[in-house]
């Protein structure tokens, strides 16, 4: 986490953060993505399913 107190500037800070993204840009390695499409949108599916009951009892606070 970064926070203004960590920098005594905004030259340093930039100095910083384009140090940091060459470093990520020399380290990275390519990965194999595991979700497919559909995976994806059972898991929003799932969310959505888990989300309405909390939603429908909000509604029925709110009308009390």
């Amino acid at each position: 986490m970064v926070s203004p107190n960590d920098f005594a500037g905004l030259d340093e800070l930039s100095r910083t953060l384009l140090a940091f993204v060459d470093r990520c840009n020399q380290t990275a390695r390519p990965f194999n993505w595991k979700f497919t499409a559909s995976d994806i949108t059972d898991l929003l599916r799932r969310i959505s399913q888990h989300e309405q009951p909390v939603q429908q009892q909000a509604n029925l606070t709110t009308a009390a």
